[in-house]
């Protein structure tokens, strides 16, 4: 596995790793405020999947026999920096509202600025499908990404439309 491509992957287990954190200090934050998590286990799944989406890339990669295709590499790798940007916005959007879970606040409230004006679901649609992709592609993993992605589509339907359930029932000015 070329040099630029380890420090690509421990460059996006940094970011990945960071976001986690910030979820962390939010959710403890809104939880300590009288906040209410909902769809725990999906949230899981999400993880779980999210973990094994990068180990089966980075092992299809460092598997991989000695030729890379540098210009997908690079491809992959403008991808996922525009999806990392894309996260990026939507933790500025929501600011303490954003976490991995689904946490609903007392007297929370719609947030319609960023990158939400245009799409409903940033988040999703905008920073961890073009991630995944971005990072398989980078890695010239196309097993894991016509395998994981299927896969992964799965529990994030799934919390989508939790997602979509609880601020309907929970959040006020939801529409």
């Amino acid at each position: 596995m070329p040099a630029a491509i380890v420090v690509f992957i421990v460059l996006a287990l940094i970011f990945r790793f960071s976001s986690l954190f910030i979820s962390i200090r939010h959710e403890k934050a809104l939880k300590g405020a009288g906040a209410q998590e909902f769809g725990a286990g999906n949230s899981k799944a999400l993880a779980a999947m999210h973990i094994l989406f990068y180990v089966a890339a980075i092992t299809e990669g460092a598997l991989m026999p000695g030729v890379w295709n540098t210009g997908l590499t690079v491809t992959g790798v403008v991808i996922y920096l525009l999806a990392a940007l894309a996260l990026v916005s939507v933790i500025r959007s929501l600011g303490a509202l954003w976490t991995i879970k689904i946490i609903i606040a007392p007297g929370h409230h719609v947030v319609r600025s960023g990158l939400f004006r245009w799409v409903r679901h940033p988040n999703y649609f905008l920073n961890v499908l073009p991630e995944l992709i971005g990072f398989a592609v980078a890695l010239n993993a196309f097993t894991t990404l016509l395998v994981g992605i299927p896969l992964y589509l799965v529990p994030l339907i799934i919390r989508i439309r939790q997602e979509e359930r609880v601020m309907r029932d929970q959040v006020a000015d939801y529409t």
